[in-house]
């Protein structure tokens, strides 16, 4: 399994292939289409992130000693931007997504292409999967 880290290098470098943001942004719609779907018992208002522009459901399983995460949202670019997130955190421990560096964002050059509400959504997204990891880590770990 590939860290956090190694995640977030191969994104980098698929970045790195679009030379402009045009590119950039339907890749991520792109992404979005291929996003870890949740299931629909899932899609209740206690897993809407707060702080986003658009629905943002995240549902998040907790098996063998790992964290899996599943989202939906009903703005495809969201949707791009939940798959890269599911892409780097799922399938680590509580722990690394914890004390995760998601600098490949700022690399990338994400938060200063997105919307001001969709850079507030991105970091609620982020904040709201390092709570889960965080209760997980509590309830199982301790």
């Amino acid at each position: 399994m590939k860290s956090i880290e190694e995640k977030g290098q191969e994104i980098i470098a698929e970045f790195s292939l679009f030379p402009d943001w045009l590119d950039k942004y339907n890749y991520l719609i792109e992404m979005g289409k291929d996003i870890p779907v949740i299931d629909p018992k899932f899609k209740i208002k206690s897993n809407l992130i707060t702080g986003c522009q658009s629905n943002v459901w995240l549902n998040a399983e907790y098996k063998n000693g790992l964290v899996w995460f599943t989202a939906d949202s009903d703005a495809v670019i969201t949707k791009g931007i939940a798959h890269l997130l599911i892409r780097v955190f799922s399938g680590q421990k509580p722990d690394e997504i914890i004390n995760a560096d998601l600098h490949f964002i700022e690399e990338i050059g994400l938060t200063e292409h997105l919307s001001p509400t969709r850079s507030n959504g991105l970091v609620s997204m982020i904040k709201q999967m390092k709570m889960y990891a965080l209760a997980f880590k509590t309830k199982y770990e301790s």
